[in-house]
């Protein structure tokens, strides 16, 4: 593959103050693991919301996005039962009312431009609050002496959310000159009553 998930066998799951680690980031890791995990769930939601994507997006979820969140979220999952917490526990099959209206819509080419654009905008977000995380987790097992951590599990998942950030912004800059000015309307209407990140 071009862009692999991160190689199992390069993680190390050393940990010197297991305690202190689980009370500090137990809970940030339980999150960030059951986000990454739940992978599987935000692939069945844009083949909802995107019945007819184009290749280029198709390939980004399929074979880059999903194979690397999904091996991020196996790798943080690891780490904290390692702490002596209970494994995530995914929700691998929720889609909410609304994407599955979009959805429908979506089913009109004109309409999946604006469905896409949404796709876009949301990756962005949550992709550079993932890369803001990342940094800050980083970090603070850095601060803590927690170097295999630090270097063989974070830095190698902060090392490819930039790429998956970049993607979403040349999209959606690209795909937004491409609009009509309804859509724009649309986009920016739909953002403002139903945006959050994950």
């Amino acid at each position: 593959a071009e862009h692999p998930p991160i190689d199992l066998a390069t993680v190390d799951y050393t940990v010197h103050d297991p305690a202190t680690l689980n009370e500090r980031f137990g809970h940030v890791l339980d999150y960030m693991a059951r986000v990454e995990l739940e992978v599987d769930r935000n692939v069945l939601e844009l083949t909802t919301l995107l019945p007819d994507p184009p290749e280029i997006d198709r390939h980004f979820y399929a074979d880059v996005w999903q194979p690397q969140e999904l091996r991020h979220g196996i790798i943080l999952d690891r780490l904290q039962v390692e702490l002596g917490r209970d494994g995530a526990q995914p929700d691998l099959t929720t889609i909410s009312l609304k994407l599955k209206i979009l959805g429908a819509l979506a089913h009109l080419g004109s309409f999946q431009d604006v469905a896409r654009m949404l796709y876009y905008l949301t990756g962005m977000a949550t992709e550079r609050s993932a890369v803001l995380a990342y940094n800050r987790l980083h970090d603070g097992l850095t601060e803590m002496g927690e170097d295999a951590a630090a270097q063989t599990i974070v830095a190698q998942i902060r090392r490819q959310e930039p790429g998956h950030y970049a993607f979403y912004t040349l999209s959606a800059r690209g795909h937004w000159a491409r609009l009509a000015p309804w859509q724009r309307w649309t986009v920016r209407r739909l953002r403002s009553i139903s945006f959050a990140p994950v």
